[in-house]
């Protein structure tokens, strides 16, 4: 399936999984409130998260001499979009990300660990697959999905006190069935974070596909993801797990059943279906 498809599809699902969990919870008026719940946050999110996130990992704006600048520039020509902002974050860790809501207000942030241990090959292909998420608008996209998985975990938090303090009781009366209640309660936050990853997963795959195209070919991307894998894990981000679906590589470690709620396929899936693109 069109990744881009599949992206729309696991958006209409977790924003219906939050309309129905208002509804079964507070009737039309829950579903109402959880609407405007979710509208609000949504507005929040879209025009103050890039500030926020800059600001939470220190990064620090570079002017056009600095090496990062020019091949966010040079490649942003190549790509057809407006010439982001540029930052650089002082960590010795090893991770990229882009944010903005637009690719008028965006911006592009690499930390010192990454311009220390790429080429310039590998860096381009790095800063090419970031750009390919301002072109597709993925920011706003992952943003709109965090916002949604937030509500749909506020909303069953809010229904959780609820019961404790006897609204389940109050439900019983009214014919409501408190099991379903109480296992929309436990399982809606796990079924909005399923989603939300696998919609963040779902964009990285056609960011690094973008990113080929913007760099003329997939091969620096492959070897500098080979290196970030590593890397990454010898020295650690100090990230915030609300923001490990912006990175490049996932800052945190996924393996086994924790990798359903990974915001990032695995490295060797990645890089399998970049040298797809080169066949």
């Amino acid at each position: 399936m069109n990744n881009s498809v599949k992206t729309v599809l696991l958006l209409g699902l977790l924003s219906g999984l939050l309309l129905a969990i208002g509804e079964m919870l507070a009737g039309q008026q829950g579903l109402v409130v959880a609407f405007g719940f979710a509208t609000v946050m949504n507005f929040v999110s879209y025009w103050f998260s890039d500030k926020i996130v800059l600001r939470m990992y220190g990064a620090q704006e570079v002017g056009p001499e600095h090496k990062l600048s020019q091949v966010v520039r040079r490649l942003s020509m190549q790509a057809g979009l407006p010439m982001p902002r540029v930052y650089v974050i002082p960590s010795m860790s090893p991770n990229a990300f882009a944010t903005g809501r637009n690719p008028q207000h965006s911006a592009v942030a690499a930390t010192e660990g990454t311009l220390r241990m790429l080429d310039d090959r590998e860096l381009e292909g790095v800063i090419a697959h970031e750009l390919a998420h301002v072109q597709h608008r993925d920011i706003l996209t992952s943003s709109v999905a965090a916002t949604i998985a937030a509500a749909i975990m506020m909303v069953a938090r809010w229904a959780g006190y609820a019961a404790m303090f006897g609204g389940m009781s109050d439900r019983r009366e009214r014919g409501a069935n408190p099991i379903a209640l109480l296992a929309t309660i436990i399982l809606a936050p796990l079924a909005a974070l399923l989603v939300q990853s696998a919609i963040s997963r779902s964009r990285e795959f056609a960011a690094d596909a973008g990113g080929a195209k913007i760099a003329g070919n997939p091969y620096g991307l492959v070897d500098a993801l080979r290196k970030l894998e590593i890397a990454s894990k010898q020295v650690p981000l100090d990230a915030n797990p609300a923001t490990s679906h912006m990175f490049i590589v996932n800052p945190f470690s996924s393996q086994g059943l924790m990798g359903l709620f990974s915001t990032h396929p695995s490295t060797e899936k990645r890089i399998e279906a970049l040298l797809h693109i080169s066949r």
